[in-house]
């Protein structure tokens, strides 16, 4: 992601400008001097519940919310921490 910093005093007359940045994947520090004020970012998708999750499942699943789902998920979780590294052409 591209990191784009303007001036604080800038950033009205470009507003059209930095929302493209942000809208291309970009990100925009707003500063005043050499501090930074504020972040303009994509926002983060839209998460599903675990309720949402859970109705996706198919009726004949076996899966169960139960005393240890958590402890299930979390261990699940631990396993997979190898780093994503898609190919080049996803």
């Amino acid at each position: 992601m591209a990191t784009y910093h303007i001036p604080e005093s800038e950033v009205a007359s470009s507003l059209p400008e930095l929302l493209a940045k942000v809208r291309a994947g970009g990100e925009v520090v707003i500063e005043s001097g050499t501090l930074p004020i504020a972040v303009l970012q994509p926002p983060a998708p839209p998460r599903r519940t675990i309720e949402e999750c859970l109705a996706l499942l198919p009726q004949n699943s076996s899966a169960v919310m139960d005393d240890d789902f958590a402890r299930d998920v979390a261990e699940t979780i631990e396993a997979h921490r190898e780093p994503l590294d898609p190919p080049a052409w996803d």
